[in-house]
This record gives C-alpha cells, structure tokens and sequence, in this order.
C-alpha cells in the first residue's frame, strides 16, 4: 500500500500534459485521498516546455510541488533531458519511445508507444495525454484509485463529444503497461 505518490508529468505545450495531472489529482480527490496538482509552461502556448505535477497522499500535504517524483512521464526528448536527474533512484520512469534514454539507471524503465498508439489506433495525436493516464493508473495501481473514478474523472474532464475516444485512450494506455 502506498502512502505518498509523487509524479511528474512533461512534454511539450499543446500535448495535454495539464489536464492529464488534473484528471489524476481530480481521481485522487474523489476516491477521499489527498491531492494537489501544480503546473508550468514555456512562454509559447504550443510547442514550449510543458510540466505538471500531481502529489497524491493519504496524509496531510506540506508542501505542493514535487521535489523528488517517484513516477516521470516523458513524452519528449528535451522533457526527458531536463527531468529526469530528479527522479527518485527507485523511481518509475515512462518515456515515450521516441526518447532516447540512459538505460543504465536503477530505476524502472517503461519505454511505449504512447504518441504512435495515439495516431494509429485513434486517429489523432490529441489522445496521447489520456493514454498516458492509462498507463500512469496502471502503475499506481486500482487499489489506489478505482477504475470507475478514473472513468468518471476522465469523463467529467473532457470534451461531451470526445468521451468515448478519450476513454478507448485510457484503455490503450493501460494496455501498453500491462502487454
């Protein structure tokens, strides 16, 4: 069981990356643990350095951002090169498989397709955000948070006529942890 799970998602402007952490700290929340969710970006809406971060723990919260994460998502190269010195050595990494990655590191490694299964499997690269919650639920785990209230976070989160594909995404996501 866990008590405190600290995680750091990054990419680029316009990948999502935001409402992916709001949609896991909103999960959080709603399942009665504790969550905050914190965010920065580049100057440029599109395109510049996008991060969000999501601190979800059964005890009281002291302080909001996450200084060590335990779970790094990575969705491109430059997010990798300026985040991952911060990842817990025990940490969990997930890169998207377009990053190249120092695979001599004590902590896991989860290198998918996650902007590949985006394009292919959904038509569109708007989707990879919601994969990579797919993929983060499947590592934290249903006995932190429940598959129903990540469903229903997902789908009070996103466009009324988006649901069904965000919701095939979050699907896909969790398929490519669990193989």
């Amino acid at each position: 069981m866990f008590d405190k799970i600290e995680i750091r998602l990054s990419g680029s402007g316009g990948q999502g990356i935001i409402l992916a952490a709001i949609i896991l700290a909103d999960a959080a929340i709603e399942q009665g643990i504790n969550a905050i969710q914190t965010q920065s970006y580049g100057p440029e809406a599109r395109g510049g350095a996008s991060k969000a971060e999501v601190i979800i723990n059964k005890n009281e919260i002291n302080f909001p951002k996450v200084v060590t994460p335990n779970i790094l998502l990575c969705l491109t190269q430059s997010s990798y090169d300026k985040y991952v010195a911060s990842l817990d050595k025990n940490g969990i990494l997930i890169v998207d498989e377009c990053v190249n990655i120092n695979m001599d590191a004590d902590y896991k490694i989860y290198n998918l397709p996650i902007l590949e299964t985006a394009q292919s499997k959904l038509g569109t690269s708007m989707v990879a955000n919601i994969i990579s919650v797919g993929a983060l639920y499947a590592i934290i785990g249903q006995d932190v948070i429940s598959k129903d209230v990540m469903i229903n976070s997902i789908t009070h989160r996103v466009p009324p006529v988006t649901v069904n594909k965000n919701l095939d995404a979050f699907e896909e996501g969790i398929k490519l942890i669990k193989g």
